[in-house]
């Protein structure tokens, strides 16, 4: 039976991997980029890496599955990745030249696009992804509410998610899980972090 743990730095190659195979509105994504780690590295690897003590994997048989991550803290976060994960991107990618590169790194290299209008009552913001064979199981509602306890626990009274429209399956299990959709540019979706079941 799957499990839920705290995450390890050992686990950052799971989850850029698990990034990756989810990151195309849920389906896979590999061999979409010059590099499969650029998903990740973009989306995933930031707040493990910055923000370790919000993240928890999804583990079964020793071998990751899923995840969930995220901030309590969305413009103290921005403020983090801007000094520390900006240099770290501009380095790694310095010249992409695929399209496909250039879109996804230029939204890397600006995290102000975290803090949009609106979203200042949703101070925390997360990201979850499971691979398929752990889909429909009930650790997608385990790992949020997980998430939601800790984020709560470190003073942040609501939280948002970003979601592709195309993601139809998503947002009808957010809703499910009590998120509303919230008057702001894209489609974001947010509730209070209170956990009551």
């Amino acid at each position: 039976m799957p499990t839920i743990r705290a995450y390890r730095p050992e686990d950052l190659p799971a989850v850029q991997d698990i990034c990756v195979r989810t990151g195309d509105a849920g389906a896979d994504a590999r061999g979409r980029h010059s590099t499969d780690d650029l998903l990740g590295d973009c989306f995933a690897a930031p707040y493990v890496t910055l923000e370790p003590q919000f993240a928890f994997i999804l583990e079964d048989a020793g071998q990751a599955v899923g995840y969930v991550l995220g901030t309590a803290d969305t413009a103290g976060f921005v403020q983090r990745y801007t000094e520390s994960w900006v240099p770290y991107l501009r380095q790694r990618y310095p010249q992409p030249h695929a399209e496909s590169d250039r879109f996804l790194l230029e939204l890397g290299l600006n995290p102000e696009r975290m803090l949009a209008e609106g979203l200042a009552a949703y101070p925390a913001h997360l990201h979850i992804d499971l691979l398929p064979q752990a889909q429909g199981q009930g650790f997608g509602r385990q790992l949020i509410h997980r998430f939601l306890q800790t984020v709560r626990a470190a003073g942040a009274p609501a939280v948002h998610l970003g979601v592709a429209e195309s993601n139809t399956g998503a947002i009808a299990f957010y809703q499910r899980l009590g998120f509303e959709r919230l008057p702001v540019d894209g489609i974001h979706l947010g509730r209070s972090t209170e956990v009551t079941s």
